[in-house]
C-alpha cells in the first residue's frame, strides 16, 4: 500500500472514532500534539480536559440553539423551563407548543422560528439525524445549515458534542480565538478564515483541539483573569 493510501486509511479510522469518552480523547489528544508540538505545554498547563456530551437528535439541536448567544448559566435556565413542557422534547409534539407559551419560558421569536424549522425538517423528513451523523464534517454542516435558523456554529456545536464528531473545530468561537491567541503565541487575534487556516494541520483531531483549546481557555480565565 502507498504511503498516500495508509494515511487516508489512518486518517478513515480516527473519523470513525467519535469522542464518546475520555479515553477515546485522550487518544485524539496525544495524535494532536504530535501533529503541532505547540499544543503541547497547551494541554500540559490545561491538564485534564473537559469531555462535553449532549444528547443527539431533536432536543440535542434545540438544546444549542436555546443556547446561542447567551451565558452558560442562562442558557441552562432557559432550556430546564423549555424542556419541561409537555411534547417539548420531540419534534411533532413540539409544533403542538404555541409561541407564547415559549416565549414565556424564555426563548426570544428567533429561536422559537429556528426550533420550528428544525423541528418541521424532522417531521418532513428532510433532516434526517442518522444519516447527517455519518457525514463527513463539511457535508454534515452544510445538512444541517440547510435548515432556516441553523448557522455553521449551531451546526459545528451540535456535531461535537452531541455527535462527538472528531474533526468539528469553530473557529468563529470568540474563546477559542482568545485561547488561540495565548497557546500558538499569536501576535493578534485570527479572524475565523485564518483560524479555520490554522486548523487544517490538525486534521482528523480537530474536535479535540477545540476541547483543549477551550479548557485551555478557561484555565487562563481562572488564573489570570481574561476577559471573555
Amino acid at each position: 500500500m502507498s504511503p498516500r493510501k495508509v494515511l487516508a486509511s489512518t486518517r478513515d479510522e480516527w473519523l470513525k472514532e467519535r469522542l464518546g469518552s475520555p479515553e477515546q480523547l485522550n487518544r485524539h489528544l496525544e495524535a494532536l500534539v504530535r501533529l503541532d508540538k505547540r499544543l503541547r505545554p497547551v494541554w500540559a498547563r490545561t491538564g485534564e480536559v473537559e469531555l462535553r456530551t449532549g444528547e443527539k437528535g431533536f432536543a440535542g439541536l434545540a438544546k444549542v440553539i436555546c443556547g446561542q448567544q447567551l451565558s452558560t448559566a442562562s442558557a441552562g435556565a432557559i432550556w430546564k423551563r423549555v424542556i419541561a413542557l409537555k411534547g417539548a422534547g420531540e419534534p411533532l409534539t413540539f409544533l403542538d407548543i404555541d409561541e407564547p407559551t415559549l416565549r414565556a419560558a424564555g426563548l426570544s421569536r428567533g429561536k422559537v422560528v429556528s426550533m420550528r424549522a428544525v423541528a418541521e425538517a424532522i417531521v418532513s423528513g428532510a433532516l434526517n439525524f442518522a444519516e447527517v451523523e455519518n457525514l463527513p464534517a463539511e457535508e454534515a454542516i452544510a445538512h444541517l445549515t440547510a435548515v432556516k435558523g441553523v448557522g455553521p456554529w449551531t451546526a459545528e456545536i451540535y456535531l461535537l458534542f452531541c455527535v462527538g464528531h472528531p474533526d468539528i473545530f469553530p473557529a468563529g468561537d470568540l474563546a477559542l480565538k482568545k485561547a488561540a491567541v495565548d497557546g500558538l503565541g499569536l501576535a493578534e487575534m485570527p479572524s475565523t478564515k485564518e483560524l479555520i487556516d490554522i486548523t487544517r494541520k490538525w486534521a482528523p483531531h480537530r474536535g479535540a483541539a477545540a476541547l483543549l483549546l477551550w479548557s485551555y481557555f478557561h484555565a487562563l480565565r481562572d488564573r489570570e483573569g481574561i476577559a471573555i
